[in-house]
């Protein structure tokens, strides 16, 4: 993730780290502002597109924000909820509910595992156990800096001093939306979106979401489906501003996620261009640079124009934001008080990151090789099964086109397949939950295991491709 700023300040803040979060679903409607900010009387201008939630939680115990945080909690959590209560495991049961709607990469563990109890990861020291610079340790800074000097591709060495350290890209983009937002702005972001995201902005920071509709069919100048242009910015831009709310930056995912679309270096520029011409500030998460599993995507940093990879290891809690602009990265570090790291988890990202061998010889050749072969086998069994996707060769995930097992085109519908979905033990993430504006898409994890995408794709399917699988993963 990355942030350049606007009119505040002449030089560029980047924004980078690995998004942590389970994803989470929402159902949004016209603006409502969060009941603690304003008098009762105060009406909030009605845009249409802008994440505010309906809050339909009524509990006399909780003030209006712990309304708001329950309600999310309650429309969101569901299938995540259910999943967990039944999940499945090979030996204690084999009957339960397939996970393909996380965005997990599952098919590293073992290596990853490996090099996490190796003796250099063991070590305690005092300082490890006290309170540490809330920007990070130094130690750790000075890795993050030369790894992302080096994945980037950054024209100049980055700086250990512009470094700051935070558990999760949560909490990245709830600081940076609470420091670069007042109350009630908004930030354009492209639908559909990683939906968590809405949780990360608003909570926290009473920071809305202007969406930027993309559309399925190609038309006009578009080549692709759901492409972004700098036309359709301006069109998002122009409605919000014309319903008096104040758009103050632009949230940019490359590569894309749900679509696992990757933008062009002259799509990146266009769109930093538009940015600077209304001064706005950017911010652009990169969790999949290093998961662009196909050579011919050409995939560049935005720091290449002028981070860190996802290791798959969620649950560590590991996020960074790079910027050169020092009152953001203080405003931001004196919330690391609340998103802090542990100083052994700190040394231990720090000897990950120093050992570039591994990483280069190791990690990533293995990882793009297993998740090319999970892609292409469930690329071709949807396409055995005639079900249309979109797959930019990047991420974890495949944009799945369900509109045809719809009875009725709305997101009713969806819900409804989706429950249908779940109730068979494979748990998929909905279109509405990244703010698709057409019911019946579907984002579908391919970055698992070969006998759960088995499992998960019942009927079991006897193909060459399952077998080509099985034998890409060692029989894993």
């Amino acid at each position: 993730m990355f942030t350049l700023p606007g009119k505040e300040s002449g030089t560029p803040t980047t924004c980078a780290g690995p998004a942590s979060t389970q994803d989470l679903g929402s159902s949004y409607g016209h603006c409502l502002e969060g009941e603690c900010s304003r008098k009762p009387d105060q009406k909030l201008p009605e845009l249409h597109g802008v994440g505010d939630p309906v809050m339909f939680s009524d509990s006399s115990y909780l003030s209006s924000r712990g309304r708001m945080i329950k309600w999310f909690w309650d429309s969101a959590e569901e299938g995540y909820r259910t999943y967990h209560m039944d999940e499945y495991d090979e030996d204690k049961n084999p009957s339960g509910i397939i996970n393909l709607g996380t965005s997990e990469n599952k098919l590293c563990f073992d290596l990853l595992s490996r090099r996490l109890t190796q003796p250099d990861m063991q070590w305690v020291e005092p300082s490890l156990l006290q309170y540490a610079d809330w920007r990070g340790h130094l130690f750790l800074r000075e890795e993050v800096a030369k790894f992302l000097s080096f994945y980037c591709k950054s024209p100049a060495p980055l700086k250990p001093e512009n470094v700051v350290v935070l558990n999760g890209c949560a909490s990245l983009f709830s600081a940076l939306a609470t420091v670069l937002c007042e109350v009630g702005e908004a930030f354009l972001i492209p639908t559909p979106y990683y939906g968590a995201i809405t949780q990360h902005v608003y909570l926290y920071g009473n920071v809305r979401l202007a969406y930027v509709y993309l559309d399925s069919e190609v038309t006009g100048t578009d080549t692709r489906p759901f492409q972004l242009t700098v036309e359709k910015l301006e069109m998002a831009l122009q409605e919000a501003n014309s319903k008096g709310v104040k758009v103050k930056g632009l949230i940019l995912i490359n590569p894309q996620n749900p679509l696992g679309d990757v933008y062009s270096l002259g799509e990146l520029q266009e769109y930093l261009v538009f940015a600077k011409r209304h001064q706005l500030h950017v911010v652009v998460d990169e969790v999949y640079m290093l998961s662009v599993f196909e050579e011919s995507v050409g995939y560049r940093s935005v720091l290449r124009c002028f981070f860190l990879q996802d290791f798959g290891m969620s649950g560590l809690r590991f996020g960074t934001l790079y910027t050169e602009n020092q009152d953001v990265a203080t405003a931001v570090a004196s919330l690391c008080r609340y998103h802090g790291l542990s100083g052994l988890v700190q040394y231990q990202m720090a000897q990950l990151l120093r050992d570039r061998d591994w990483i280069n010889q190791v990690y990533l050749p293995e990882n793009h090789a297993r998740l090319k072969a999970a892609h292409a086998y469930v690329s071709e069994e949807l396409r055995a099964l005639g079900i249309p996707f979109l797959s930019g060769g990047a991420g974890f995930f495949i944009w799945v086109d369900l509109r045809k097992y719809l009875p009725e085109a709305t997101f009713e519908e969806e819900m409804l397949l989706w429950r249908r979905f779940l109730d068979k033990k494979v748990l998929l993430s909905f279109g509405k939950a990244f703010e698709c504006k057409e019911p019946g898409w579907f984002r579908f994890v391919f970055s698992d295991k070969a006998h759960r995408l088995r499992l998960g794709e019942q009927p079991p399917f006897s193909s060459p491709a399952q077998a080509d699988y099985t034998k890409n993963l060692g029989g894993n």
